[in-house]
């Protein structure tokens, strides 16, 4: 294949990958639900699990081995430009005055889901361990059952009328700093897979502990120096943040996070760059990952009774310690019952965000393709689930159709 062919080739892969995304994410918030269940769906059936199978010459015609490294690279900037708006969407002020509940909800929906990854992933590692450490594995399920997807809870508020509300209000406090600790979790899991020892995982924390700092106390004072930041600003900023943090061993993603939680916080600035970078994101780049995403899922591998089992157990552990954990967390605090299983059911919301979680696994060998295919099906599953049960909680709220993430 010439270079012409492949980048004619690359051009048809995006075209269809950006179709695709679009019309089933149409399709999934018709049926009332976020619309990223579509855009993964999409990218799923383009992959091996249903196109491949049915007709392996159509994808290999559309996805060749020669076009995937250019997708995989708008992929990765895709990735990391999602999680640049994710800090920027991150308003620190939330985490302020909430009070104790607040903290009873994060804590729980925290630590028991992580803990109960933890005493699962003992269980799979034998299983589906791919040759990697032990403690690795244990580390990235624990963070995989523990993460809520911050984007995909704040847009269910929104359409759901209980955006501004006390229970809402809540609800994205403990979102955004579960998310940060879910971060940090990620980052300190990555520094573990990557080193040789002890002694380099501590350098690694070192160095992530030291680059955080930089971005809080250098990075963003400059910044609000500046002003009005520019989006090539902000955008060289996320890529360099990112560059940085993968240069530390912690992966590009978290430096992405951090370069969006620094900019300057006056919400036009921040809602400025969050509609600048939004369409093309999730238009265009967002669907690439998905395709990617895509590739490496192989639902047809779920071949057996025991390996459904398997997706089941995971998705009710994942589901019970998020929405016990939450709704405990908030019972303790003296919330009411039903603000209480709300919050359960807002913070067992995964979406994207769980399937980052996921490809950073996969890329750093810790988890394989079937354990992968598992993590996708929870991820899709927790976040499904979600409207329904919102809505049965609490039947006096509109119809929760997110528009994204």
């Amino acid at each position: 294949m010439t270079s012409a062919e492949v980048a004619a080739r690359f051009l048809l892969a995006v075209a269809v990958a950006v179709v695709a995304a679009r019309v089933l994410g149409w399709a999934a918030v018709r049926l009332r639900q976020p619309r990223v269940v579509g855009e993964v769906l999409a990218g799923i059936l383009l992959g091996p699990s249903l196109l491949g199978a049915l007709w392996p010459a159509a994808t290999e015609y559309l996805f060749p081995v020669q076009v995937m490294p250019g997708l995989k690279g708008l992929a990765q900037l895709g990735l990391v430009l999602f999680m640049f708006l994710v800090g920027v969407e991150l308003d620190p002020g939330l985490l302020r005055g909430r009070g104790k509940t607040v903290a009873y909800v994060e804590l729980g929906s925290l630590v028991l889901p992580f803990g109960l990854g933890v005493v699962s992933a003992l269980w799979l590692y034998p299983r589906f361990g791919t040759g990697t450490d032990r403690l690795s594995f244990v580390l990235f399920i624990g963070v995989a059952m523990a993460i809520t997807a911050f984007p995909v809870l704040v847009r269910i508020l929104q359409d759901t009328g209980l955006a501004g509300t006390p229970v809402g209000a809540v609800a994205v406090a403990a979102a955004a700093l579960d998310d940060v600790t879910a971060w940090c979790l990620l980052a300190g899991a990555v520094a573990v897979t990557a080193s040789t020892g002890p002694g380099e995982v501590l350098v690694v924390a070192g160095l992530a502990a030291a680059y955080v700092l930089v971005m809080v106390l250098v990075v963003r004072p400059v910044l609000a120096r500046a002003g009005s930041v520019s989006l090539p600003v902000a955008v060289a900023v996320a890529l360099l943040s990112a560059w940085a943090t993968e240069q530390i061993g912690v992966h590009a993603v978290f430096g992405a996070f951090v370069a969006g939680a620094v900019m300057p916080g006056e919400r036009s600035v921040r809602a400025r760059l969050e509609e600048q970078l939004t369409t093309v994101t999730t238009s265009v780049l967002l669907p690439v990952f998905f395709v990617v995403v895509g590739v490496s899922v192989r639902i047809d591998r779920l071949n057996s009774l025991y390996l459904w089992g398997v997706t089941a157990f995971v998705v009710l552990v994942a589901t019970v310690g998020k929405m016990v954990g939450a709704t405990g967390g908030a019972l303790l605090s003296g919330s009411s019952r039903r603000d209480a299983l709300t919050l359960g059911v807002l913070m067992n919301t995964r979406g994207l965000t769980e399937i980052v979680i996921l490809t950073v696994g996969l890329e750093l060998g810790v988890i394989d393709t079937t354990m992968f295919s598992i993590g996708v099906v929870m991820a899709l599953t927790t976040t499904v689930i979600a409207s329904p049960l919102l809505r049965l909680v609490r039947p006096d709220v509109a119809a929760a159709v997110p528009r994204r993430a």
